[in-house]
């Protein structure tokens, strides 16, 4: 049989998943859940023997009791774990939004920690080669958005990993808002940034395993040696507090598993010049501004989205947007989870705000563009369109990447 390109990449990485651990089908959903890190361990790091080991990981690349994937490895003598890579918010997780942490020796294991933000290409591949490791493993839990940066951190690292010759290992981990469908706009590749390399639907409905499969066979020009280690005991329907896992913010302003359910629609505030609820207990669940009353809750309660109701809020940010003032706005109340569509419900939220507030506006600098894939979205509420008329005018490209999308979803 011959196979295309994209065919003989998925089968490959397939093979080299099951070959991993000891279970080479795509795992059944159900039982106690493991994650990759937890089988590659159990396996006794046989996929990494004899290499020079390098990982790309953050504060969520923990064990069931907590303790970091980074010292457990490195106290372990049948790993060589020689470098740590840390993306944006640092590898220890000491920096805000938009920061990371440097090169610096890690004080606990005195390991050489490199700085992988806004690096990629020949200079990441760069600090690959420096590193002296023949072997890039990625560990960081997504939350399930095109626009958090991790995945394209992987997708960064993948690359860089193809220029510098190295081979390339992704640990799974659960989609916390669940894996059961893509949602949302595509992205339009002239609208490529850090919060969007390729084009992938809003929120993608895929674990980063899966991602790594479709990024090397899709939209890498020369692919990567990929080697994948799957999760077993996950579902694609299940929401993280299934999962048995203790939740550690990927993110400061990512708190809580309930943040990420709402992220992939509600951060799109960030193109505007309403707080996303920033310096709050409730990022990207409390979003406000100054001058907004009572009225934007009504006006949302009034469309009778799925699953969820807005309470009119008031709050303080201690930092970010309208830092110290009293602002007004809604609070987001996810009450069933599998019925809420976040996508639909951030864009229906940008309609209603921009109708109950008159000093609404995008930020200049049209970020909006840059989190949505393409103009489409501000272009057709300032014509006055509908949530439900913006949502139908993306269905077509979603239904492609649907499509595409199929075939390298690995778990049922």
């Amino acid at each position: 049989m011959k196979l295309s390109r994209r065919g003989l990449l998925a089968a490959t990485t397939a093979t080299l998943a099951g070959s991993a651990t000891p279970a080479a089908a795509a795992p059944e959903g159900g039982g106690r859940l493991r994650t990759g890190f937890e089988r590659l361990a159990a396996d006794g790091y046989a996929l990494l023997a004899g290499r020079k080991v390098g990982i790309v990981t953050n504060p969520t690349g923990v064990t069931r009791d907590v303790r970091h994937i980074v010292d457990v490895m490195h106290a372990d003598d049948r790993v060589n774990l020689t470098a740590v890579f840390g993306p944006e918010h640092g590898f220890r997780g000491t920096a805000q939004a938009g920061g990371s942490e440097g090169r610096y020796d890690d004080p606990a294991t005195g390991l050489p920690v490199y700085d992988t933000y806004l690096k990629s290409g020949r200079p990441l591949a760069d600090v690959f080669t420096a590193s002296g490791v023949d072997t890039v493993v990625f560990d960081i839990q997504d939350v399930g958005a095109r626009f958090y940066t991790y995945i394209w951190t992987l997708y960064d690292c993948m690359e860089a990993a193809q220029l510098a010759g190295k081979r390339f290992v992704v640990l799974d981990r659960p989609n916390p808002v669940t894996g059961r469908a893509a949602l949302g706009p595509v992205l339009h590749k002239e609208f490529a940034t850090f919060v969007g390399r390729q084009p992938i639907a809003q929120a993608h409905g895929m674990t980063v395993v899966e991602l790594a499969r479709l990024f090397n066979a899709e939209f890498l020009t020369t692919p990567v040696p990929l080697e994948t280690v799957l999760m077993t005991g996950w579902k694609r329907s299940e929401f993280y507090d299934a999962s048995g896992l203790p939740w550690v913010p990927p993110s400061p302003n990512m708190p809580t598993p309930d943040t990420a359910l709402v992220y992939s629609g509600t951060c799109l505030f960030e193109g505007t010049n309403l707080s996303e609820g920033r310096g709050t207990t409730r990022p990207f669940e409390l979003l406000g501004a100054e001058g907004i009353d009572r009225r934007w809750a009504s006006e949302a309660a009034q469309l009778g989205l799925p699953g969820v109701h807005f309470r009119e809020a008031y709050f303080a940010p201690t930092f970010s947007k309208f830092q110290g003032k009293t602002v007004g706005g809604v609070q987001i109340h996810v009450h069933d989870r599998a019925a809420f569509d976040p996508v639909r419900t951030g864009v229906a939220l940008l309609v209603t705000a921009k109708k109950a507030w008159s000093g609404f506006t995008w930020r200049s600098d049209n970020w909006i563009d840059k989190l949505t894939g393409s103009a489409l979205v501000r272009t057709m509420i300032d014509a006055g369109a509908t949530a439900d008329e913006v949502v139908a005018a993306w269905q077509g490209e979603l239904a492609a990447f649907r499509r595409m999308r199929r075939e390298y979803l690995v778990y049922r």
